[in-house]
């Protein structure tokens, strides 16, 4: 595992994020991962955010070769002891960086960013600009974001800004005539509160290809 050092609150807040609990995530890959992806022929993959690396495994047993990033160190000791679970440990690398300080080095056939959100410091655009410049010719870049709270979320823990389907696509700035767009669209899904109540959640998904 390479460790490009993270610097303070981040690295602080997602480390207790980690810490405090066995498992954050479901452990299952995000369905707009699955959705988007099953039909990319396997190649060289950037799971950026990977977290407890559902979505990196999931993508190596379908033959990718992954390269999982997070902040959080105990994220990547987690996730790497998943893969050798799931007998692909060998067809991940993990890399300890803090997006929008450091980056991965290389080009990549599919670069992912599931829900690079974060109630603490991150330069969301810059990442996002550093994710397209890694995709390789002919390359897919896929983004999903939250679009706004839950339903049932009367009263936000903090205050955040939600992107806009045209928004994000304004701040990549794609150079005209080097990416397809082939998903740009709001999905909404069923949400349900720690207490039980029912409601929904949008996310907005884009894939692009670099053509």
């Amino acid at each position: 595992m390479t460790d490009t050092p993270a610097t303070a609150p981040a690295a602080e807040f997602w480390e207790a994020r980690y810490r405090d609990t066995d498992r954050v995530w479901s452990g299952r890959p995000n369905d707009l991962l699955v959705r988007e992806a099953s039909d990319l022929a396997p190649g060289t993959a950037l799971d950026l955010g990977c977290g407890e690396g559902a979505d990196a495994v999931w993508l190596a047993s379908r033959g990718w070769r992954v390269t999982g990033v997070d902040i959080s160190g105990t994220a990547l000791e987690r996730a790497a002891g998943h893969a050798a679970e799931a007998g692909v440990g060998d067809r991940v690398v993990w890399e300890r960086h803090e997006l929008g300080r450091s980056f991965p080095e290389g080009s990549f056939d599919l670069v992912s960013a599931q829900f690079l959100q974060s109630p603490v410091e991150l330069d969301q655009r810059a990442v996002l600009r550093d994710a397209a410049r890694a995709v390789a010719d002919g390359g897919t870049l896929l983004l999903v974001l939250h679009a706004g709270w839950p339903s049932w979320q009367t009263q936000p823990p903090f205050d955040a800004v939600f992107p806009t389907l045209d928004g994000v696509l304004a701040e990549l700035a794609l150079p005209d005539g080097e990416w397809a767009i082939e998903t740009k669209e709001t999905v909404r899904r069923p949400s349900v509160s720690p207490e039980g109540v029912e409601g929904f959640r949008e996310d907005h998904v884009w894939r692009l290809r670099r053509v």
